[in-house]
C-alpha cells in the first residue's frame, strides 16, 4: 500500500497564499521562507538519522537509483533486524511554487508550476510493519508519502505470535499455521489509517509544527495498492503443469501479448545464485526458477497472475479507483442520505471497500483460469446453448459457436473483463473491426451488441451487474468460452488423442 498525505491548506496556489498570509510571509519573502523550511527538515532528518540510526543522511547522486535495493543492502551489511535502516536524499521532480513578480503592476505573486527539489527517504525495519519506507518533499507543499507491504506486516505479527514459517521476499512459502495468518490479515483491514499514518509524522518530519502552524494535520489517501492471493503448493513441481495449462490458455485466448517469462532469481555469470539473493532461505524449494506471468491492464489498473517456487500469486493493482463504482454515502450532504453508488474515492475511509472489489477481481480471474482443468465433456457442456431455448415466455434462438456468434463469445472471454466487467463499450472497441459488426458503427453497432448481451444473459453466459450497465460472465459462460477456446485452437489430431 502506498499513501499520500496532502497538507489541504497548502496544496494550491489560493490555499498557499491564504497559509503563508496567515504565517506572516509575503509573496516576496517565499523562496526565503521555504528555503529556510527546507533546511529545517533537513537538519532534523540529519540529526535523527544520527540519534537512530547511528549514520549521516546519505545522497544519492542520480533520481533513478533504486533507493529500495540500496537500503536492503545496508540492512544485510549492518545485520539491522528492526528499527531505522537509513535516510537518504535524492533531488527529485516535484510540484510546487514559485514567487514571481507580474510584468505590469510589479506586484509579486505565487505560481505552481514543476521543478526540482530534495527529497527525503527513510527506510525502516518496523517493530510492527516490518520493511518500509517513507518520502518526504522538503518545500512546499512538503507532501509525504509512506508504503508498507502487507506481508512485512504480517511477518512481524506471526513473530509475535511465535508461528514459525519460511519466507522469500514477500511471499510465505510454508506456514506452520496458515488459519492464523489468515486472521492477521483480515485484521489489517480493522487498522485505524488515520492515526497510524500520523504516527510516523514526530519522526520524519518533527518541524511539521514550527512549518506548518498547530493544529494542521495532513489528509491521506491511498495511491496504489495491490491486494495480493496467495496458493501455496506443496513443491514447484506441483505448480508447474498448472502454469504451463495457464500459458496454453493464454495462446488459446488471444492473449499471448501479455505474458512475460521471467528467472525468478539473480545469478551470477556462471548460472548460480548472487550472494545478496539469501540462498539461505531456500532450504525447501530450488535455488532458482523460471516464472511466468500474466498481467492484464484496463483504465490504469491490472489484474496479473504468476508464479514463484512453490507460491501462486494472483494480484490485483488499483491505481484508478473511480473506474469501479461502489455503495457509500455522498459526501457533503449535511441531512442523512441513503447509500447511493458512486465511484470509489482514493481517502482511507474506502479502503474496506476497496478490498472488497480487488478481492472479487482476483476471484473472478480465478474461476476463470480454473476452467482450464474442467473434465466435463465439452458436448454436454455446449448441447445447452446450441438448442433453441424460451425465457420468460420468448423464444431465445440458438447460438452458432463456431459461425456467426463465435467472434463474440471469444470476446467476452478475454481475461482483461476480470478486471473492470465487461460493457457495450468494451465490445465496441473490440468487435468494430471484425466481421461480427458488418460494418456497422455507433448507435447501430451499439444496439447490435445490446441484443447480443440480452441474447446471452437469456442463456445463462453472462449476468448483468446490480444497478450498473456491466456484465461478468457465469460459471456456466467462463466454461463454454474456454471449451470454445480449446476447440477453436486444437487440431484434428490433438482432439483425437485427447479424446481416446
Amino acid at each position: 500500500m502506498s499513501f499520500r498525505g496532502t497538507c489541504v491548506r497548502s496544496c494550491s496556489r489560493p490555499a498557499c497564499r491564504i497559509f503563508l498570509g496567515a504565517q506572516g510571509v509575503l509573496n516576496k519573502h517565499y523562496k526565503d521562507w521555504v528555503l529556510a523550511q527546507s533546511a529545517a527538515i533537513v537538519d532534523a532528518a540529519a540529526q535523527y538519522a544520527q540519534a537512530a540510526g547511528g549514520q549521516e543522511i546519505t545522497y544519492i547522486a542520480s533520481c533513478h537509483a533504486r533507493k529500495e535495493e540500496l537500503a536492503h543492502a545496508r540492512q544485510q551489511q549492518r545485520g539491522i533486524d528492526q528499527g531505522l535502516i537509513g535516510v537518504w536524499a535524492c533531488v527529485e521532480a516535484c510540484s510546487t511554487f514559485r514567487s514571481t513578480f507580474d510584468q505590469v503592476t510589479g506586484i509579486p505573486h505565487l505560481r505552481a508550476e514543476p521543478s526540482r527539489c530534495k527529497h527525503l527517504y527513510f527506510y525502516y525495519d518496523h517493530p510492527d510493519y516490518g520493511f518500509m519506507s517513507i518520502r518526504l518533499q522538503t518545500w512546499a507543499p512538503f507532501g509525504i508519502q509512506i508504503a508498507v507491504n502487507g506481508r512485512e506486516w504480517l511477518r512481524r505479527a506471526l513473530d509475535k505470535e511465535g508461528c514459525r514459517y519460511l519466507v522469500h521476499g514477500n511471499k510465505f512459502l510454508h506456514l506452520d499455521d496458515y488459519a492464523l495468518a489468515q486472521r492477521l490479515l483480515d485484521q489489517q483491514l480493522d487498522t485505524r489509517w488515520a492515526e497510524m499514518l500520523a504516527g510516523f509524522l514526530p519522526s520524519v518530519f518533527p518541524t511539521m509544527t514550527a512549518t506548518l502552524g498547530a493544529g494542521l494535520s495532513y489528509y491521506w489517501t491511498l495511491w496504489q495498492s495491490e491486494w495480493a492471493t496467495d496458493y501455496i503448493f506443496a513443491s514447484p513441481e506441483a505448480l508447474t503443469p498448472l502454469m504451463q495449462a495457464f500459458l496454453r490458455h493464454a495462446v488459446m485466448t488471444g492473449t499471448s501479448d501479455r505474458v512475460l517469462r521471467y528467472l525468478g532469481r539473480p545469478v551470477t555469470a556462471t548460472g548460480q545464485p548472487h550472494p545478496l539473493a539469501q540462498p539461505d532461505l531456500m532450504t525447501r524449494v530450488t535455488l532458482w526458477q523460471d516464472g511466468m506471468r500474466i498481467r492484464h491492464w484496463v483504465d490504469q489498473n491490472s489484474v496479473k497472475l504468476y508464479n514463484e517456487h512453490n507460491v501462486l500469486r494472483v494480484e490485483q493493482t488499483m491505481n484508478n479507483p473511480g473506474a469501479y463504482r461502489v455503495f457509500r454515502y455522498q459526501e457533503g450532504q449535511q441531512e442523512p442520505t441513503p447509500k447511493q453508488r458512486l465511484p470509489l474515492r482514493q481517502g482511507i475511509a474506502d479502503i474496506p471497500l476497496r478490498a472488497q472489489i480487488a478481492g472479487e477481481i482476483n476471484h473472478r480471474l480465478t474461476e476463470q483460469l480454473a476452467t482450464v482443468s474442467d473434465a466435463t465433456p465439452v458436448g454436454a457442456l455446449l448441447l445447452d446453448i446450441t438448442q433453441p431455448d424460451t425465457h420468460a415466455g420468448r423464444t431465445v434462438r440458438a447460438l452458432d459457436c463456431t459461425g456467426k456468434d463465435r467472434e463474440l463469445l471469444q470476446a467476452i472471454a478475454d481475461p482483461q473483463y476480470a478486471v473492470a466487467c465487461l460493457t457495450n463499450k468494451d465490445l465496441q472497441r473490440q468487435l468494430g473491426a471484425s466481421a461480427w459488426a458488418k460494418g456497422m458503427t455507433g448507435k447501430r453497432l451499439s444496439a447490435r451488441i445490446s441484443r447480443h448481451l440480452r441474447l446471452l444473459r437469456d442463456h445463462g453466459l453472462i449476468k448483468k451487474l446490480p444497478n450498473q450497465r456491466r456484465y461478468v460472465l457465469t460459471e456456466k459462460g467462463r466454461k463454454i468460452t474456454t471449451a470454445l477456446n480449446v476447440i477453436l485452437a486444437a487440431s484434428t489430431e490433438q482432439l483425437l488423442e485427447k479424446a481416446a
